[in-house]
C-alpha cells in the first residue's frame, strides 16, 4: 500500500518507493516464492518471504558497517509468484522461467523462499548462462537423500539435486541420515558435494579458506535460515542445536563475496513464530548486509580490476 506522505511502499523490500524500486533501474530484483508442499516438520514456510519483506521496513537504510546506503543501487520487489498449489516440478520451472528472465535484464536475482527445494529452480536458469558455476550450499541438514516422502525434489534432496548440475559445497551443516553419509563416502574419490560441517569448523582454523578454495569463480549462494544456531534462529522448520553465530557467518560471506563473482542467492526456510520477530529481522538484515558487500565500492573495484576468482 502506498503511502502519500512518506513516498514509500510497503510491499517492497526496505519499503522503498519508486524512485529505488524501479524494475527499470534497480540492479537488484527480489523474488518472493511462497513455497512449502514439501516441508516434513514445522510448516509456515510459505508465509518467510513476506516476514522478510515486512521486518525489513523496520531496518535503517545506511548500512554502519559499510558506511553506505545501499538500497540506492535500486532494489525491486517482484510479486510474488504463484505456486502455492504446485507440484514441486511444476514450481521448479516456473522460478528457472523467472530466474532467466531477470538474468536477461541484467539484474541480481534474490530469492526468498519457502522450502529450500526453489533453489533448484533458480540454480538450473543460471547454470545455462553462468560457465564454471559452483553453489555455497549454507544449511544445517545434508539435504543428500536421492528420494523422500515418495519425490526426488523434496527439501531434504536439494543439495543432491543441485551436485547433479554443479559442484556444491556445504558449510555449517551438522546433521545427515546413513544414506547421505553412505553417499558421501562413495564420491569422495571425485566429489560433487564437499562439505565442512560445524565440527570442522571447530577443529579447522583454515576452514574459511579451504571452502572457499573449493568454489569455482562463478558462486550462487544459496541460505537455509537453519544453518544459524536455534538460540539466533528459532523460526525455522527444522531447527537443530550447534549452529553457527552470526559474526561468523558474517565474516565468512564477506570473505567470500570479496574472494568470487557471486551471481544470484536464496534466503530459505524462514517459518515465522507470531509475535516474536526477531527471526524475520535478522533475516531481513542479513540479506540487507549481503546486499551491501555485494554492491560495496570495494568490491566494485576489484571487479573491474578482474577480482581473484
Amino acid at each position: 500500500m502506498e503511502s502519500e506522505a512518506s513516498g514509500t511502499d510497503t510491499s517492497n523490500f526496505l519499503s522503498l518507493g519508486d524512485e529505488y524500486s524501479n524494475l527499470k533501474r534497480a540492479k537488484i530484483a527480489i523474488l518472493p516464492v511462497p513455497y512449502e508442499r514439501t516441508v516434513t516438520y514445522k510448516k509456515g514456510a510459505a508465509a518467510g518471504p513476506r516476514a522478510i519483506i515486512d521486518a525489513s521496513i523496520h531496518l535503517e537504510k545506511f548500512d554502519e558497517q559499510l558506511n553506505q546506503e545501499t538500497f540506492k543501487v535500486g532494489i525491486h520487489t517482484m510479486p510474488e509468484l504463484k505456486v502455492r498449489d504446485l507440484e514441486p516440478e511444476e514450481m521448479i520451472k516456473k522460478v528457472r522461467d523467472d530466474i532467466q528472465e531477470l538474468v536477461k535484464s541484467n539484474k541480481f536475482p534474490v530469492i526468498l523462499g519457502g522450502e529450500h527445494s526453489v533453489s533448484i529452480g533458480a540454480v538450473t536458469a543460471l547454470k545455462e548462462s553462468v560457465p564454471d558455476l559452483s553453489v555455497l550450499y549454507l544449511d544445517a541438514h545434508y539435504d543428500l537423500r536421492n528420494e523422500f516422502n515418495g519425490s526426488r525434489f523434496n527439501h531434504a534432496c536439494v543439495a543432491r539435486r543441485l551436485a547433479e548440475m554443479v559442484p556444491v559445497v556445504e558449510v555449517g551443516v551438522r546433521s545427515l541420515s546413513k544414506e547421505e553419509k553412505d553417499f558421501i563416502t562413495a564420491q569422495a574419490a571425485a566429489p560433487r558435494v564437499t562439505a565442512f560441517s560445524v565440527y570442522d569448523i571447530i577443529d579447522d582454523e583454515l576452514w574459511k579458506d579451504k571452502a572457499s578454495a573449493m568454489l569455482s569463480k562463478n558462486v550462487y549462494l544459496s541460505i537455509d535460515l537453519d544453518v544459524f544456531d536455534p538460540s539466533l534462529m528459532p523460526a525455522v522448520g527444522t531447527p537443530e542445536p550447534g549452529g553457527i553465530g552470526w559474526y561468523e557467518l558474517m565474516d565468512f560471506l564477506y570473505s567470500i563475496i570479496m574472494e568470487k563473482n557471486i551471481v544470484g542467492l536464496d534466503v530459505v526456510e524462514l517459518c515465522p513464530i507470531k509475535d516474536q520477530p526477531a527471526s524475520d529481522f535478522l533475516a531481513g538484515k542479513m540479506l540487507y548486509r549481503i546486499l551491501g558487500y555485494l554492491f560495496s565500492s570495494k568490491r566494485i573495484a576489484q571487479l573491474e580490476k578482474g577480482g581473484k576468482g
